[in-house]
């Protein structure tokens, strides 16, 4: 077992601290790997349990970095990410048991087949080893990617935002307690204990060749920087230029429901929608009670000469708010002519992450959900579902915005790789 979390702020060198982390990491890997699924869901029901238990330690961690943040300046958006209460401390806990009681995909066979010489051949889910998780200001990502990588078998080293520091250092406290009860190594979920942004560096770096995969979650600037400087494989997290498209067929009543979820439940996830698209077949009866909508419940609008005609609080639209990710009460809003044109003005702007469409014709949203290239696209529903734990994954470490390995919700099995076992009975080749 490793000695309590200690920070290392002002430390001049922190390499040979970041190097150790690295070792003890890729050290309990194996143990990982080879533990049966039984004692990580008994590590998985300990934690949720500890973070029950340790809820006003968390708070208290948690509201001493609301209030820096707020004597800083941040924004209302900023601070929400930023906050836990003890709803979502328990969404928290409730979310490491949902976690627990998935299926265990290692050692899953997904294809075997038996060659003519007679070997079988199997293609066997293992875990991807050492994954570095890089994040910004939710602390609940603390325990999300911590028990996401151990329900998988991999050992997680977490480098949260400086912002959320006391109440990563808190959550992850607990995180160790469930590990200890089941007899599982310390060092499988690894905090980075300084704020000291070198820390990062070293991580993109690979630790000696110790860290097997980084996963960014956070703004445009932390995964701008993770695949510039990134020596090791990368799940790309870009940001959520998301985009909902109302139809000329569209229900207006389950449009307006939809477009104000998607826009307000909460402005800074990244399934916030940040575009709205209307039909301009439909303009005449759906653009006025939808944008008047979205400015009524506190939205700022920024339209077209269309957008700003139907209502004048809204305010001209640039070039600039197209591929913008606000990630507060701001949208961008324009008439497009039909379907073509907003799968057109989704391809030019947007981010691959998710986006919507509102429409009772089958055929317009079969093509929307066709050609739209996404990680998610949706038919009649929020762009606030874009989330690991609505798709039944328990939690997520993020959406991948790529197209290599994982894409969408980063969920246990996304955590995983395989390799083929092959079983002969004396074949040599010929």
């Amino acid at each position: 077992m490793t000695a309590p979390l200690k920070t290392i702020e002002g430390t001049s060198d922190i390499t040979p601290v970041m190097r150790d982390i690295g070792a003890r990491a890729s050290a309990a890997t194996r143990l990982l790997a080879l533990s049966p699924t039984a004692q990580r869901n008994r590590a998985l029901g300990a934690m949720a349990q500890s973070i029950r238990d340790s809820e006003a330690g968390i708070l208290a961690a948690n509201a001493e970095d609301v209030a820096e943040a707020k004597s800083g300046g941040a924004t209302a958006a900023f601070i929400d990410r930023l906050t836990l209460d003890e709803k979502r401390v328990a969404a928290m806990a409730g979310g490491i048991e949902i976690v627990r009681d998935l299926k265990d995909p290692v050692g899953t066979v997904t294809e075997s087949w038996t060659r003519p010489n007679g070997m079988t051949i199997e293609r066997v889910r293992v875990p991807l080893g050492v994954i570095g998780v890089i994040y910004e200001s939710r602390p609940n990502v603390t325990a999300d990617a911590a028990v996401l990588c151990l329900k998988a078998g991999n050992a997680v080293i977490l480098r949260g935002g400086s912002e959320s520091f006391r109440s990563a250092r808190a959550i992850h406290a607990a995180l160790v307690e469930g590990l200890r009860a089941a007899d599982l190594p310390d060092d499988a979920i690894a905090l980075v204990p300084t704020r000291d942004r070198a820390a990062v560096g070293l991580m993109l770096a690979g630790l000696d060749g110790t860290i097997d995969v980084i996963v960014p979650r956070g703004g445009k600037g932390l995964v701008a920087r993770v695949q510039a400087e990134a020596r090791v494989p990368v799940f790309a997290h870009l940001e959520g230029v998301v985009h909902v498209y109302v139809d000329k067929s569209a229900d207006l009543a389950m449009a307006k429901e939809i477009v104000l979820n998607a826009k307000m439940r909460r402005t800074g996830v990244c399934g916030a929608a940040e575009t709205l698209l209307v039909d301009r077949a439909a303009a005449t009866v759906m653009l006025k009670p939808l944008v008047t909508m979205l400015l009524d419940a506190g939205c700022e609008v920024r339209g077209d000469a269309d957008v700003q005609k139907a209502d004048p609080r809204a305010k001209p639209v640039t070039e600039e708010d197209w591929p913008a990710e606000y990630l507060d009460a701001v949208i961008a809003a324009k008439v497009v002519d039909g379907v073509d044109a907003a799968i057109a003005h989704i391809e030019r702007y947007g981010s691959h992450h998710t986006d919507a469409i509102v429409a009772a014709d089958q055929k317009a949203a079969d093509q929307f959900l066709n050609e739209v290239d996404s990680a998610i696209v949706l038919h009649n529903a929020s762009t606030q579902f874009a989330d690991g734990g609505e798709f039944g994954f328990g939690a997520e470490i993020g959406i991948a915005t790529g197209r290599m390995h994982a894409r969408g919700p980063v969920g246990v099995e996304q955590l995983t790789t395989f390799k083929y076992r092959i079983r002969g009975t004396g074949q040599v080749r010929p």
